[in-house]
C-alpha cells in the first residue's frame, strides 16, 4: 500500500509540475488547480514538497526567472515590462526585485554582460566541467520539427552523477520487460547554466518501440512535446555536456535571432555515459525555439 501511495502522490506531482511549466506566462490559481486533482490545496502543497523538496511558489517563482533569464538575452528589443509580463509577472517593480534576489544583478545588468559571470559560477560546480577542453564555436544547428514522443520515466532531483542510479534503474525495468527496440532521452526541466546543479529537475526517459508495456506505476507516461527544435549532434566526455550547454545558452543563443519557449529541451542518446564504461556520450540535443 506504501509503495502505491507514493506512485499516486509522484504522478499528480509531476502533473503538477508539468502543469506550471505549461503556463508558467499566467497567473496560476492553487483553488483551480487543486480542484482539477480533486485533491484539497493543502494536501497538493503537502505532496509536492515531500516529492520536490521544494514548495510549489518556490517551483514557479524559479521556472519563471528561468525563462526570464534567457528572454533578456533573445529578446533583444523587448523592454523589461515587456519580458516581465511574459513570464508572469504583473509589475516590473516586483520582476526587477525577485530577479535581483536570484541573480544578484538587475535584467539590465543581466543583459550588459551579468550572465556571463553568474554562469561561470554555476559551471565551477562542477569539477569535470571545468577540466573540459571542449570547444563548439564551429558546432551548427539544424532546424527540425518533431513529432510528440510517448515515454516512460523517471525524474531526477539534482544534476549530479547520481544520475546514472537513476538510469541503471531504467536499464533494470527495461530488462525485466525484454524490450529490444528504444531510444534513451534525457528532459531538462531546469537551465544548469543558471541553476544550481543540485536544484536542477533531471528526467531519464525511455521510449519504447512497437511493443505493448504493462501499465507501470513505477514508470508513469509522459509526452515530450512535438515542435520546431534546434538540433545539434554532439559527443564527448564526462563533463564536455555542460560546457555545450553554456555555449548554447551564453553564445550560441543570444547571438542566432530565435527564442526559446516554455518547453523543455530534451538529449537523445546514440550513447549513454551514464551506462557506458568509458562516460562518454553520443547524442542529438533539441532546444525549442521560434522566430
Amino acid at each position: 500500500m506504501k509503495r502505491e501511495t507514493l506512485n499516486k502522490k509522484t504522478k499528480i506531482s509531476n502533473d503538477i509540475l508539468f502543469y506550471i511549466y505549461t503556463n508558467v506566462d499566467t497567473d496560476i490559481n492553487m483553488d483551480e488547480l487543486a480542484q482539477s486533482f480533486n485533491i484539497s490545496k493543502f494536501y497538493m502543497h503537502k505532496i509536492f514538497k515531500e516529492i520536490f523538496g521544494r514548495n510549489i511558489y518556490q517551483s514557479i517563482k524559479s521556472i519563471r526567472l528561468q525563462k526570464a533569464s534567457s528572454l533578456l538575452l533573445t529578446n533583444k528589443y523587448s523592454t523589461i515590462t515587456e519580458i516581465a509580463s511574459l513570464c508572469g509577472y504583473s509589475s516590473q517593480t516586483s520582476f526587477i526585485r525577485v530577479f535581483k534576489e536570484r541573480f544578484l544583478v538587475t535584467p539590465t545588468q543581466w543583459r550588459k554582460g551579468g550572465y556571463k559571470k553568474y554562469s561561470n559560477k554555476i559551471l565551477e560546480e562542477s569539477i569535470k566541467a571545468k577540466a573540459s577542453n571542449a570547444s563548439f564555436t564551429n558546432l551548427e544547428a539544424s532546424i527540425v520539427k518533431m513529432p510528440s514522443i510517448e515515454t516512460y520515466y523517471i525524474r531526477h532531483n539534482g544534476y549530479t552523477n547520481d544520475v546514472k542510479q537513476t538510469w541503471q534503474k531504467i536499464q533494470t525495468w527495461m530488462y525485466s520487460n525484454n524490450i529490444t527496440e528504444y531510444k534513451h532521452i534525457a528532459l531538462f526541466h531546469d537551465n544548469p547554466v543558471v541553476t544550481h546543479l543540485d536544484e536542477c529537475q533531471y528526467v531519464a526517459c525511455i521510449e519504447v518501440k512497437d511493443q505493448d508495456i504493462p501499465q507501470s506505476q513505477r514508470l508513469p507516461k509522459f509526452n515530450i512535446s512535438d515542435g520546431v527544435y534546434a538540433r545539434f549532434d554532439i559527443k564527448g566526455m564526462d563533463g564536455d555536456f555542460l560546457k555545450f550547454m553554456h555555449w548554447l545558452y551564453n553564445e550560441w543563443l543570444p547571438n542566432s535571432d530565435y527564442e526559446t519557449t516554455t518547453k523543455p529541451p530534451y538529449a537523445i542518446y546514440t550513447k549513454n555515459k551514464y551506462l557506458s564504461d568509458d562516460n562518454t556520450f553520443e547524442l542529438s540535443f533539441y532546444l525549442s525555439i521560434k522566430f
